[in-house]
This record gives structure tokens, sequence and C-alpha cells, in this order.
């Protein structure tokens, strides 16, 4: 082989570093989530555990950024071919969704509280307000994307380019990411309040 083709091989097998720093991104909330998990189970079987039923409203909100995900990759289909109004459209749905999941768990904190589960009188309540409102702030991080990127798309002319699909696909990574993760956070909230 000669030094071109190297060259060529090189390039074809090299990650992207803006999808790498995603992905690198998401690994180190899936560890510190990983540490919350364990530390949630572990403090559990020491006793003081007030258990309690996780109100309604965390399955309203795990339903919301589940469609808010669904609304997102539908998005940026429609970006990839090209059809506009629907990428616009599904791009605004996905944002509004994305709002309506913070605004659920905000509603899900209060439904806490009148439960009388409220911040800082048992370990089990402050870990799912802990849990709930780290994840909510991962969100809000995913939304300020969400929000550059629809600024981006009515302000410049729609155009396929390879550079606007990168953004585009690694926002997407990361509101999957962050949609799993609730999902998995909600279960193992149901599971063991």
């Amino acid at each position: 082989m000669n030094a071109m083709a190297v060259n060529q091989e090189y390039k074809r097998n090299k990650i992207n570093p803006q999808k790498f720093a995603v992905w690198l991104a998401c690994a180190s909330i899936t560890m510190m989530f990983t540490a919350l998990t364990s530390a949630y189970i572990v403090r559990q079987a020491g006793g003081n555990w007030l258990e309690f039923r996780l109100p309604g409203i965390f399955l309203a909100s795990t339903m919301t950024i589940v469609a808010s995900s669904i609304a997102l990759h539908g998005s940026f289909l429609a970006y990839k071919n090209g059809k506009e109004q629907l990428y616009k459209t599904l791009l605004l749905l996905g944002l509004a969704l994305g709002f309506a999941f913070v605004i659920t768990q905000y509603q899900g904190w209060v439904a806490l509280q009148n439960i009388g589960v409220p911040l800082k009188t048992n370990p089990s309540g402050d870990f799912v307000y802990a849990i709930s409102g780290l994840h909510a702030a991962h969100v809000l991080g995913g939304i300020v994307a969400l929000i550059i990127g629809a600024i981006r798309a009515f302000s410049m002319p729609f155009k396929v380019t390879e550079r606007r699909k990168l953004r585009q696909e690694m926002t997407l990574t990361y509101w999957h990411f962050v949609d799993l993760l609730w999902v998995y956070l909600f279960a193992l909230l149901t599971l063991y309040s």
C-alpha cells in the first residue's frame, strides 16, 4: 500500500471529532447516572426509606419526551429528504414537547410535595428530586441546542448540506440519549420507590 492509500483508509475510518465529543459527553453522563442509581439502590437497603408511589404526571412526562424524540427523528429524516415544511414543523413540535417535558417534571415535583414527599425530608424523596432534577438540567441543555437549530432553520435558506446534517445528527443523538436515559430512570424510580 502506498502512502496515499493509507491516508484514504485513515480518513474513511476516522471518527468525526464533534460526534466523538457528543458520544463522550453521553458516556460521562451515563457514568454519573450509574453512580446515582447505585447510590439510590444501596441507600434504599439501608433503612429509613419512605415508600411512595411516583405521581402519574411522571408517566405523562415520559410519554412527552418519547414523543419529542420521535418528532425530532422525523424532522431529521424530512431534512435529509429535502422536505422543508415537514422538517420545520416537526422540529418545532419536538422543541415544544421538550419544553412540555420540563414543565411536567416540575408538576411532578409539585405532586410529590402534595402527597407528603417534600425535598429534604427523607432520602427516598430526595433521590427522586435529585435524579429527575439533574436529568431535567441535561434536557435543558438539549433544548438550548434545539432552539439554536430552530433559529438556523428559520433564518437561513433551506439547503441540505453535510455540515447542517452533522449538527442536526449530533443534536438528535444527544436528544435520543436523554430520552432513553429518562425512560430508564422512570423505570428505576417506579420500581424502587
